[in-house]
This record gives C-alpha cells, sequence and structure tokens, in this order.
C-alpha cells in the first residue's frame, strides 16, 4: 500500500510539474511593476529551474522539496510540496511574489491573499508553444522580457536543427511510461508528446482518451521503444517488469530506456530543446552521430 502510494505521488508530481503553462495573476497586478519583485517563492520545479535560467537566483528566496534543478536551487529554503505548503513558512520569508501552480491547495492560496501577498498560477500545459508562453510570461514578471524572448528563440532554431537530423527516417512507435500503479501514458493533451513528435517518433497513445493504460494495451499496440521515467525507486523495477512480454519489439530489440523524470516532466524551453537530443539518440541513435 505505501509502495502504491508513492508512485501514485510520483505521477501526480510529475505531471503537475510537467503541465503549466498560462498565468493569471490572482491579485490582479499588471506585469508594469515587474522589476521591483525581490523576493519570490516558486512552488515549481519547472518555474524554479526558468527563474535561474533568466538570472533571477539571487531574488528566489524559497523553492519546493522537488526544486532540484539547476543543483543550486536545491540550497534554497524549502517552503513544502508542489500541493502541500508550509504557509508560515512561505510567510516568514516575507516574499512579494509567489509563483503557485493550479494544483496548489487553493485555501493555502487564499491565506496568502488574505495577508497580502502577490500570488501569480500557472495552468496546464499542452504543448512547446505554450511551455514558452509560460517562459515569456515569467521574463514579464520578472522584468526580463527581453532575455526571455531571446532564449526562446534560441531554444527554438537548436530544437529545428535536431529536427532536421531525423527527417525522413521511419517514425518508430514509442510508449512513455510516467507511472506504474496505475499504469499511466502520454498523450497528446502533454508537451511530453512534442518530446515523442520532435524526436521524429510515433506516440501510440497521443489519442487516448485517458493515460491511464493497461498492459494489454502496450502488448497489442507493439511499441518499438519503451521510456521510463525514472519513477523515484521504481524505474528499474518497471523496466525489468517489461522484460516479461517478449513479444514486443522493445522488448525483443532491447530497447526500453529509463530517463530522468525531472529532465522530461519540468522543463523550460532551454532544456527541452537540450533534452530533445537526447530523445533522438534514443529513437534514432544513427541521426545523433551527425
Amino acid at each position: 500500500m505505501q509502495r502504491h502510494a508513492v508512485t501514485t505521488l510520483f505521477l501526480v508530481v510529475c505531471l503537475c510539474t510537467c503541465l503549466l503553462i498560462t498565468v493569471r495573476p490572482c491579485t490582479g497586478e499588471s506585469f508594469a511593476n515587474a522589476a521591483t519583485y525581490k523576493r519570490i517563492v516558486s512552488l515549481s520545479p519547472g518555474i524554479t529551474e526558468a527563474l535561474f535560467f533568466l538570472r533571477a537566483e539571487d531574488r528566489v528566496i524559497g523553492v519546493t522539496t522537488y526544486c532540484q534543478k539547476p543543483p543550486r536551487a536545491a540550497n534554497k529554503e524549502k517552503i513544502g510540496t508542489i500541493m502541500e505548503i508550509n504557509t508560515e513558512k512561505v510567510i516568514s520569508l516575507k516574499p512579494d511574489l509567489v509563483i503557485a501552480t493550479d494544483l496548489t491547495n487553493s485555501k493555502d492560496i487564499k491565506k496568502l491573499k488574505n495577508l497580502g501577498i502577490n500570488v501569480v498560477i500557472f495552468n496546464i500545459s499542452k504543448d512547446f508553444k505554450q511551455l514558452c508562453h509560460v517562459f515569456l510570461d515569467l521574463g514579464k514578471l520578472l522584468g526580463k522580457e527581453e532575455e526571455a524572448s531571446s532564449m526562446i528563440a534560441a531554444s527554438k532554431k537548436m530544437i529545428i536543427r535536431t529536427q532536421k537530423k531525423v527527417e525522413g527516417l521511419s517514425r518508430k512507435k514509442v510508449f512513455v511510461q510516467l507511472g506504474s500503479k496505475p499504469l499511466f501514458a502520454v498523450t497528446r493533451d502533454y508537451f511530453i508528446n512534442d518530446f515523442i513528435e520532435y524526436a521524429g517518433g510515433k506516440n501510440i497513445f497521443k489519442n487516448a482518451k485517458s493515460g491511464l493504460i493497461s498492459r494489454e494495451e502496450v502488448v497489442r499496440l507493439n511499441p518499438d521503444i519503451i521510456i521510463i521515467t525514472t519513477m523515484g525507486i521504481t524505474g528499474e523495477k518497471e523496466q525489468k517488469s517489461w522484460q516479461h512480454y517478449k513479444t514486443i519489439n522493445a522488448v525483443k530489440n532491447n530497447n526500453i530506456y529509463l530517463v530522468d523524470s525531472d529532465r522530461m516532466c519540468s522543463p523550460t524551453p532551454v532544456s527541452f530543446a537540450e533534452f530533445l537530443e537526447e530523445i533522438v539518440k534514443i529513437l534514432h541513435p544513427e541521426a545523433s552521430k551527425g
């Protein structure tokens, strides 16, 4: 039961860190006073990494226990998890801006707002395009819109170069596993689908109505490649469990890979472009040598 709870928690955390986008300032403040924010608390690993990319490290005073990128972020004060924050700890840090997600406990958000703390919430994202929007909005929040735009442009150019490497190659069928109990796959509603398609692959569960799937469905769709996010301590166990399904092409050809959940589930436009090259190495190793 405890193992099931841990895996389910990982799945929720992975999804809520990788699906963030549209900004909505809760207090109604515009971006006009962005440069005045000097004490920021981030409640999302992806947001934290973006803040560091935008050279706002000195303004970040608090992060979640899941904020591990870049490594320096781990040295910041911890204020709880993505969904359950220690509001007293946040308040004690005296932030002038809290950047939350729509999975942050609404009661905690209300408490912070009632104390006059400015809170900005990001909603669910579905693709790389929206991921760029959030990065740009963060740039506006920090008074660094020009820098954000420049980084986005560079990331897009890097992605185009990577995509050219796989032009004309056959699209291998890919299954990306985010959770084990329950078994959860990436659909078109998650920007991880862009990782697969940009790298020249075909997501076998792209059009599934839900990410909740069965192993029988995986066997039937017969992926050429299985990619498993590390999922804490369960990743290697899942990798071994698939070995029992000898009819799957990915199993027959030893194409089952573990990838770092932080890199896949909570990227910025910059780290998305960088990690895309790693996905190309998995799907098309012959192209990655070029």
